[in-house]
């Protein structure tokens, strides 16, 4: 895709999702509205805080702005969202520059933290002795710490990878449909994948597809490396990346054998193919469940089912921090939010209403997450899913260009779907793109 966000996008409606008990009240509130001047305090002490993110957070959702006004009633959250991520970040880094127009708390999204950490650091308030970085999977906080341990981000979602698929589709071409079974027939990782979509191609039913996006396939095997597109110098590696190598050679694969039906994520062709129910298969992290369930629709409720994703080392593809930053008028109550809002029983309620998997291992053991079912996708249960894999995903090395050198990937993988391009000349195209960019 020219994906909505480079570590992947958030839909605009919740999957929902069932548990043994019921959610918390906080759940049943709507997210507040307010307009006013997010720095401005009122002569009664009552002041207004602006949360500025992309896509979706899940936080008006899950009631969690109505719910801190409930627990704290002289302070309004006001929530500004740019839809795109691609439009936020721009904005986010001309504000920084200028030092004014910043939220109180912004979010900023993993394929950009390390070049945030690098270069803007300093215009963002030290969290470490706020938050309990051991809280979080170990991964994570690591990536928003800088080289003298400052952390200038909590750690809010993560994306561990699974497998979506139409399990009524694949009863016609013969495949297994039971979700262990078909974990069984991917044990190998991704070239057993693609081996599994050619015995799909031979008996597949008319006008569908193995996959959605040899791109997509593409992220997800890249996402299940340690080392990817930079080395632990900060050096560019992305041409010599045994996990580039391996991601961009079986694209190719699936874009020669018709395999992909080729589409961008999030653009409007992948939007309708889910609605037409074309796609046999999408690469899944937690997020993506959402997505399908928005776009499918009703008519495909049940016939979806979720699998553990191919190979057996585990993959995070997504996630976001909340960051404060130094400018603001009112940097203690937003601390305070921001610590608030990536607690487990917030992070676990925002899991319940909009399907965004938690990074706070804390919200694992919670009912909300741990006994969480998606029925949309035949009662799978997600909550061990997704909470089994976070466990053991590798810490992966993060760069500044990390974002960019993807989309410009992603982009030439697009190409040799849809337009024939031969690997050897989409590859080119990607790497001088990609050296243009990052110098």
């Amino acid at each position: 895709m020219r994906i909505i966000r480079p570590g992947g996008a958030r839909g605009h409606r919740a999957a929902a999702l069932t548990t043994t008990v019921l959610t918390a009240s906080a759940l049943l509130l709507t997210g507040c509205s307010d307009d006013g001047d997010s720095k401005a305090s009122n002569s009664d002490g009552n002041i207004t805080l602006k949360v500025e993110d992309y896509g979706q957070f899940g936080y008006k959702e899950a009631g969690l702005f109505a719910k801190y006004h409930e627990l704290h009633p002289n302070i309004t959250v006001k929530e500004e969202t740019t839809a795109n991520e691609q439009d936020y970040y721009p904005k986010l880094l001309q504000q920084l520059n200028s030092g004014s127009g910043l939220g109180d708390v912004t979010g900023i999204e993993v394929g950009r933290i390390k070049e945030i950490v690098d270069t803007q650091a300093d215009k963002f308030t030290d969290l470490s002795s706020s938050i309990n970085v051991n809280d979080w999977v170990p991964w994570k906080e690591k990536q928003a710490t800088t080289k003298d341990g400052a952390v200038i981000g909590a750690g809010t979602d993560i994306g561990p990878m699974s497998l979506c698929y139409r399990k009524d589709l694949f009863q016609q071409a013969g495949l297994p449909t039971d979700r262990e079974a078909v974990a069984k027939a991917v044990a190998g990782g991704w070239e057993d994948y693609l081996k599994l979509g050619e015995q799909y191609k031979k008996k597949a039913p008319s006008g569908t597809y193995f996959m959605d996006s040899a791109s997509a396939m593409y992220n997800a095997v890249v996402s299940s490396d340690a080392k990817q597109y930079y080395d632990a110098d900060g050096n560019p590696v992305y041409k010599d990346s045994a996990a580039v190598k391996q991601g961009w050679d079986l694209a190719a694969e699936a874009a020669s054998k018709k395999l992909s039906q080729g589409l961008p994520q999030f653009t409007d062709p992948w939007n309708a193919a889910l609605r037409k129910g074309t796609v046999a298969t999408v690469a899944c992290p937690a997020w993506m469940a959402n997505q399908i369930s928005n776009n499918a629709g009703d008519s495909f409720k049940g016939k979806w089912d979720i699998s553990r994703a191919p190979g057996s080392t585990a993959a995070n593809w997504g996630g976001s921090f909340l960051a404060v930053p130094k400018s603001g008028a009112h940097t203690k109550e937003a601390i305070e939010l921001a610590k608030w809002l990536t607690a487990p029983e917030q992070q676990a309620a925002v899991f319940k209403a909009a399907g965004i998997f938690p990074s706070n291992q804390g919200a694992y053991e919670l009912a909300d997450v741990k006994s969480a079912k998606l029925p949309y996708f035949n009662d799978a249960p997600i909550g061990q899913i997704y909470a089994g894999e976070a466990k053991t995903i590798p810490q992966a090395v993060l760069g500044p260009k990390d974002g960019v050198i993807k989309d410009s990937i992603s982009t030439q993988i697009n190409n040799m779907e849809q337009r024939g391009t031969k690997p050897d000349d989409a590859w080119k195209a990607a790497t001088e793109t990609i050296d243009k960019a990052i110098g």
